[in-house]
């Protein structure tokens, strides 16, 4: 069984920012709040291994281009690190990095 990921108050602060950078916002078609598939995105990095950094990146994937653009990157990069802000904010990507660390 491999180690836990341990989940620090920037994970937590991560959600807030999310939540409030996407407020309002509704999942296409539904009354479901656009927040749900943020986390489900970053639940399925945690079931998979990814480390905390790719969990915030799962949450704050849809920030940057559908929110802000490069300001709003600048802005991830400030609050959550280099190491959240170097990932490109697309599934796919998070999608292929799961795939390694399943692979490792």
């Amino acid at each position: 069984m491999t180690e836990a990921t341990t989940l620090t108050d920037r994970f937590d602060r991560a959600l807030l920012y999310a939540t409030h950078v996407h407020g309002g916002q509704v999942r296409k078609g539904t009354s479901t709040p656009y927040v749900a598939h943020l986390l489900a995105v970053a639940a399925t990095v945690l079931e998979y291994g990814g480390d905390e950094d790719l969990a915030i990146a799962a949450l704050l994937h849809d920030s940057v281009e559908d929110q802000g653009g490069k300001a709003r990157l600048d802005d991830v990069r400030n609050r959550f690190g280099e190491g959240v802000a170097r990932q490109p904010n697309h599934p796919t990507f998070i999608a292929d990095r799961l795939r390694l660390a399943i692979l490792r």
